[in-house]
């Protein structure tokens, strides 16, 4: 199987300022050294900031716990012992290593098998090839809720549905990866995220008013709206920007024609494939939806909290191998138990990039951690926003901003929150408006830099998986894919925040903007 080719459309003759600007991203962009090389230099700078910081003092006060937080120096001798005894340790407990390495077995079969081939052919002959990409859009944005794994597996399927539409499958694999990171606040249903954030919230919004409580559902409106405001923004932005930039697609679909009509094996083992996975499926709903559920939470019977989240790697893993073993065997492309071993172990080879950026990657934003040196510039940068003096609507969308920037170097919505929420929360109760609504704008903030935040562990594996179609993918080139994105959902986001603001609409069940 030949490696696909990109033709970048060099003639597009639209060139105003803002193509400009992607033209220089992606010019520029594409100068860097080679992502792996890239880290590299990112974990020497930290490690060399990380000294100057500890020798200078540079310290912050956490505004929650009063804890002073000191700068660490990590090319020290305790700092050097930390690093070397460490970077096993660092690599194997590295969340994405794992996770994505199992899923991509179950993913990797499936391709291997002809599953995902025939899917996708089949969906090309028989779907509106228009609703394609929105159905792509919705399932990201909803799919957060499973958070890491929809990171993994939608993007890679998201471009094979575009290779097989002979469309350019780096821009299926980049509106798939937007759709999930920059889209990650947004959502129709509740899931573990909202009430991870509440709890924070709560207690942040304690420190003026003791008895304030804080429930998972108080943006779900705004959080629900938010998903239809992305969506056409979404499509928009990769069929009018990213798809035209990037060109048409001139390479051939991988394993056979995408358009060629399904044999009678194909046909056997999409039956089979069908039966099992709702078999599956059935057993899983089995498994959740009564009261008393397995999968539940023992105690409170909840979905959120529970065992069921808890093995949504499994899970994952488990909806992809099922129906590839079953496709195999009726579609005789798998005859005996060596094939599944041969096939599995194709899956993984093509996984080798992955494992050593992994490798760097772990290395890099573990010293970031250690350093404290995030949480030291999210404080500082609080206290300098809290003191510029701005009041009402222009304070809270520089906060949203801020936010913007901090996710930059702090991807995890969690910590950020622990850091921010102390400061934020209670500031703006004492101005009258409503932790809820503080909340609301902290993850509009938290979710559009989601996309081009290398401190996100996905955008080293979005690379690796861009690589896949074009050996020569720059860093540049992707993140002028992406950026449109970060712009697009910002605006139209902060505008939405707007309109809620001057409205005064309520933003869940009885949570409202002012208090």
């Amino acid at each position: 199987m030949g490696t696909p080719e990109l033709n970048i459309n060099n003639k597009t003759k639209k060139k105003g300022v803002f193509y400009r600007f992607l033209d220089w991203i992606e010019v520029n962009g594409n100068k860097l050294p080679d992502v792996l090389t890239l880290f590299v230099i990112f974990t020497a700078i930290i490690l060399i900031v990380s000294a100057i910081a500890g020798l200078s003092g540079w310290s912050a006060v956490n505004p929650a716990t009063k804890e002073k937080i000191e700068a660490i120096n990590l090319l020290n001798g305790e700092g050097i012992k930390r690093i070397l005894s460490e970077m096993v340790k660092n690599f194997v407990n590295f969340p994405p290593l794992g996770l994505v390495l199992v899923v991509m077995l179950g993913v990797g079969l499936a391709e291997s098998t002809g599953l995902i081939s025939a899917f996708m052919r089949k969906v090309v002959l028989s779907a509106p090839s228009k609703l394609i990409l929105p159905i792509i859009v919705i399932i990201g944005i909803v799919g957060n809720a499973a958070a890491d794994a929809a990171l993994i597996v939608l993007p890679p399927v998201a471009a094979m549905i575009f290779l097989a539409l002979k469309r350019n499958p780096i821009a299926g694999l980049v509106a798939a990866y937007a759709a999930v990171a920059g889209g990650f606040s947004a959502n129709i249903i509740i899931n573990v995220l909202d009430a991870m954030l509440a709890g924070f919230t709560e207690t942040s919004a304690q420190i003026i008013d003791p008895e304030y409580k804080a429930n998972p559902a108080m943006n779900y409106y705004f959080l629900l709206a938010s998903t239809f405001v992305l969506l056409p923004v979404a499509v928009f932005v990769t069929t009018k920007i990213v798809e035209p930039r990037l060109g048409e697609f001139t390479g051939s679909m991988p394993d056979g024609e995408a358009s060629s009509e399904l044999t009678a094996d194909e046909k056997r083992g999409l039956k089979w494939a069908t039966i099992t996975l709702s078999a599956f499926v059935i057993i899983l709903l089995a498994l959740t939806l009564p009261q008393n559920a397995l999968l539940r939470h023992p105690e409170t019977g909840s979905l959120v909290v529970s065992p069921f989240m808890d093995s949504l790697v499994g899970i994952m893993f488990l909806f992809f191998f099922i129906p590839a073993l079953a496709y195999g065997i009726g579609a005789k492309t798998i005859k005996s138990d060596r094939d599944v071993a041969e096939q599995l172990t194709k899956a993984m080879s093509g996984m080798g990039y992955y494992i050593v950026l992994a490798f760097i990657a772990a290395q890099m934003i573990t010293y970031f951690s250690w350093s404290n040196l995030g949480a030291i510039f999210a404080i500082k940068g609080a206290e300098m926003l809290q003191s510029i003096g701005l009041v009402g609507l222009p304070l809270l969308i520089g906060f949203i901003i801020f936010t913007a920037i901090v996710n930059l170097l702090i991807a995890s919505a969690s910590a950020k929150w622990a850091l921010l929420g102390p400061v934020f929360v209670p500031m703006f109760m004492l101005l009258g408006y409503s932790p809820a609504f503080t909340q609301v704008a902290y993850r509009i903030g938290d979710s559009i830099t989601n996309v081009i935040t290398p401190m996100l562990a996905y955008f080293a594996i979005l690379l690796s998986f861009a690589k896949k179609f074009d050996k020569n993918m720059g860093v540049g080139t992707l993140i002028s894919s992406l950026i449109p994105y970060t712009i697009a959902f910002g605006v139209f986001w902060i505008t939405l925040f707007c309109i809620w603001y001057f409205f005064g609409l309520p933003l869940g069940p009885g949570s409202y903007i002012e208090l």
